[in-house]
């Protein structure tokens, strides 16, 4: 396997928040854990049903754990404890992984209108999940980012 340095997509700050576009996903998502334990190493839904799985290491205050996304009607199929009803805000632009403060920069606005938002990093795109009651409101926060309206040319008000 080759690796490289050069980066793919874009990694000027200016020119993220200027084109940025969102496009909001129809269904709802949820957020399941299932402890790792000899019991539950079986995943009880098939991964294509999952929007993202998630590996996490054991903590002073949890045990390892996967942590899956999907469709809410997946969650209620399988009769699985969820939380954190989402929709899931695609930002349609293509970011470099190597992109430094776009998302710290989306994630702020939204804080600071009171949007809790679960931002998830995929190779092409970035992706918020935001509660269901919310999605109208995060995209037009977002859609006030795009050329600045309102903001510093870098989306930071200066």
């Amino acid at each position: 396997m080759t690796t490289t340095s050069n980066s793919i997509g874009e990694t000027n700050l200016s020119k993220l928040l200027s084109s940025l576009r969102t496009t909001v996903a129809p269904s709802t998502y949820v957020w399941i854990t299932i402890p790792n334990t000899a019991a539950t190493t079986n995943i009880p839904i098939p991964l294509s049903s999952t929007i993202m799985t998630f590996h996490e290491p054991a903590t002073p205050d949890h045990g390892p754990s996967t942590t899956l996304i999907t469709t809410l009607e997946t969650a209620r199929t399988h009769k699985l404890a969820y939380q954190y009803e989402s929709r899931m805000i695609t930002c349609a632009v293509h970011s470099s992984l190597e992109a430094v403060g776009f998302l710290a920069v989306l994630t702020r606005v939204l804080a600071d209108k009171g949007i809790s938002c679960n931002p998830v990093s995929a190779y092409y795109h970035d992706h918020l999940f935001v509660p269901v009651e919310k999605v109208d409101d995060a995209v037009e926060v977002l859609k006030g980012l795009a050329g600045g309206e309102g903001e510093g040319e870098d989306g930071l008000g200066q």
